[in-house]
């Protein structure tokens, strides 16, 4: 069984340099990385930001 890593949005947000704000928008909006919800907290598993980031460096890329 794979060890499974979960990011806070806060914690998504230092790594990403973002405010939180926006990832609660992009959220509601049904963008950014997957994210699932405990009750009413939020959590970003590591594996679907890594997933996300990469998939940001689209053809247009340098």
């Amino acid at each position: 069984m794979e060890n499974v890593v979960w990011l806070t949005r806060t914690e998504l947000a230092e790594r990403e340099k973002l405010p939180v704000a926006t990832l609660a928008q992009w959220a509601s909006q049904g963008k950014g990385p997957r994210y699932a919800r405990f009750g009413r907290h939020c959590r970003y598993r590591l594996s679907d930001v890594i997933a996300w980031e990469e998939q940001q460096f689209g053809d247009g890329a340098a």
